[in-house]
């Protein structure tokens, strides 16, 4: 006589979603495919169902994948004018922010983000490794004291510019290593990313600020794109997405777009690997990255 099948609670679904990155796996950790296109845990919970919903596209989307998030005020703004970002959205998608590091092996900030908000970029949320801290800094503006180069916490790779500061303050620091591109043009989205994966990060998640953002959407290196909207109206401050656009409302990117209700505020999710209107399947979407120059 056998006992009841184990239940699965969303802590125990947030377990087993991270060691999944194949189909296999999925059928291995309990999730099994309904008659509606919705995959489900055999004897899991809603809230366990809903991780599942919600990650499973990142788990299984391969060892080369990179996405972003973006967490902004209904009217556009990450930050206040004075840059204070304590916090534009709630406590549901901090969570969510820390879950994607986990699904990373690297997370991507600008130098203005590292420098504005000196930030720890470990996963503290939930369970999970922590990612590889990569700190994009062509100028070397980045102060050495700084958590991400003094805490130890997790690994953090400084890419600097020749001729940039600093570099040496942290070369010899445990966990800290420095590269050192050799012009602005090294610094263009898909060089970077191939230089990460020449390193074993293959699984990028772009944190920040929304100037980084915004140059991967635009020059056609995200693979996913993750925005959530608070319901706070600020009027002005430091913008979120902001690239050169269309001048016609029929050349807008549209991607095909999930959404969730995370507390108060909206999670957006952007497949922008899905192909557009007239475009081939299987072919990245070339509108977000024509070549028009940098964003911002």
């Amino acid at each position: 006589m056998t006992g009841a099948p184990r239940v699965v609670d969303a802590d125990e679904a947030w377990r087993r979603l991270r060691g999944v990155r194949s189909a296999a796996d999925a059928g291995a950790a309990g999730l099994v495919p309904g008659p509606d296109g919705r995959t489900r845990w055999r004897h899991g919970t809603p809230e366990a169902d809903d991780l599942a919903d919600r990650y499973l596209p990142l788990c299984l989307a391969g060892a080369h994948l990179t996405f972003a998030q973006l967490g902004q005020s209904v009217d556009g703004f990450i930050a206040t004018r004075t840059g204070d970002a304590d916090y534009v959205t709630g406590e549901e998608d901090r969570t969510h922010l820390h879950r994607m590091r986990a699904l990373a092996d690297a997370v991507v900030v600008g130098a203005g983000t590292a420098v504005a908000d000196d930030p720890r970029l470990t996963v503290r949320a939930c369970p999970g490794a922590d990612p590889v801290r990569v700190v994009l800094d062509p100028h070397g503006r980045v102060p050495p004291g700084h958590r991400v180069f003094t805490d130890g916490a997790a690994p953090t790779l400084w890419v600097v510019g020749a001729g940039g500061r600093h570099e040496r303050a942290v070369a010899d620091r445990d966990g800290v290593d420095v590269l050192t591109l050799p012009d602005r043009a090294a610094f263009a989205p898909r060089h970077l990313v191939r230089a990460l994966a020449r390193r074993g990060l293959g699984r990028v998640l772009v944190e920040g600020g929304g100037v980084t953002v915004s140059r991967f959407l635009h020059e056609g290196a995200l693979h996913r794109l993750y925005v959530t909207v608070a319901p706070v109206l600020l009027g002005d401050g430091v913008p979120g997405l902001a690239f050169p656009g269309p001048a016609a409302m029929r050349d807008a990117l549209r991607p095909p777009t999930r959404r969730v209700l995370l507390g108060e505020d909206t999670l957006f999710e952007f497949d922008l690997r899905a192909p557009g209107p007239g475009e081939p399947v299987g072919q990245e979407h070339a509108r977000a990255g024509q070549a028009r120059g940098e964003a911002q």
